[in-house]
């Protein structure tokens, strides 16, 4: 079975509990107050949008590499993890004043569309109160899970460390907007961001599945490098893929002057005049189509794009090697390595 239909299969059954889970939530805000229940229907509809699951299945699928089962316990924990990583892009939405997530608006954006005449003060505040929500959310589903207690605690400490991992990611990510970046400064910033969240989702399967303590090792390095290497590849997606495929405009990251790795490399480039080019489209809101081509151009013949994709391709390879080594069942396996490829040999449609 194919990575993808394999995240199909699974998080269908993810997504029933998730429901399920969510429309308790629902009813149970309703006991408190009419508005906080529809609050609570907005979080409902934001996280049940159609994804891919990844977060939650990477759990689903590590639990299931060591003990061959899919049970009740683990799915109850995924809930809580698909709603640990929409805490997460609540927040970075809100953050990168994104309006669209999957389809729909953002929640901060939803929040005013959906409640005039409140303003964008409300719109922000509801949404840092509702990512924290679905946290809290995410902490109760997993210490609901039936799992020994030892064992929940656990898991809550690395879902904690987690989380404040990805926050102090986040704040650097916004310092670097205001300030030139180096390669090693990038790297620092990026071993806590998409990371973290391979780190959380994978090793909280392995530690509900008994693994080996040299397989957790394994583990968290693979997940390491596997953030590494999506975070490089969405980051150049970001630039390079069209709208039509993407479903937003290219080079947003360009016009709020973000720093992703193959900017830092281009800005960092021999040639003072491609350098220069880069930085005077650097932070303007609005790019023409003729000033993304230009972005496009400039990465290009700068050698930064070529830069990042080998970056990214190098920790690709590393986590595969890594997943390779653990004792997980070889069909997790399968995926894991597939999925990492298919990240690895994406990065050459984009040039």
């Amino acid at each position: 079975m194919s990575w993808e239909k394999t995240l199909d299969k699974y998080g269908a059954v993810i997504e029933e509990r998730l429901r399920k889970f969510l429309d308790e939530s629902v009813k149970e805000a309703g006991d408190y107050h009419p508005f906080i229940e529809k609050v609570y229907s907005d979080i409902e509809e934001f996280v049940l949008r159609k994804g891919k699951r990844l977060a939650s299945c990477s759990t689903l699928l590590t639990y299931k590499g060591y003990t061959g089962k899919v049970d009740e316990k683990i799915l109850k924990v995924c809930v809580g993890v698909e709603l640990y990583r929409h805490a997460i892009l609540v927040h970075d939405d809100m953050v990168d004043m994104d309006a669209q997530r999957r389809g729909g608006s953002t929640l901060h954006t939803k929040f005013v569309n959906s409640y005039r005449p409140y303003d964008n003060r409300f719109g922000d505040g509801a949404a840092v109160f509702a990512g924290n929500i679905a946290y809290a959310l995410a902490v109760r589903a997993i210490m609901d899970s039936g799992f020994p207690e030892e064992t929940v605690n656990r898991i809550l400490r690395l879902t904690s460390e987690g989380y404040r991992d990805v926050n102090e990611s986040q704040i650097l990510d916004l310092l670097f907007e205001q300030k030139d970046v180096s390669v090693n400064e990038w790297q620092v910033m990026a071993s806590k961001r998409a990371t973290s969240l391979f780190k959380v989702t994978m090793l909280t399967g392995a530690i509900l599945g008994d693994a080996p303590e040299a397989d957790l090792t394994l583990l968290g390095e693979a997940a390491e490098n596997m953030g590494y290497s999506f975070d490089i590849q969405d980051d150049i997606i970001d630039s390079f893929a069209p709208k039509e495929e993407y479903g937003r405009s290219s080079c947003l990251d360009i016009s709020k002057n973000k720093k992703p790795l193959h900017v830092i490399y281009a800005l960092n480039s021999k040639d003072p005049k491609t350098s220069e080019a880069l930085k005077c489209l650097l932070g303007k809101q609005f790019l023409s189509f003729g000033e993304i081509d230009l972005a496009r151009k400039l990465l290009r013949e700068s050698g930064g794009l070529d830069a990042a994709k080998q970056t990214s391709k190098k920790h690709a390879k590393q986590a595969r090697k890594l997943i390779t080594q653990t004792s997980l069942t070889e069909d997790v396996k399968e995926f894991f390595n597939s999925f990492i490829l298919y990240i690895e040999e994406s990065l050459d449609w984009y040039k």
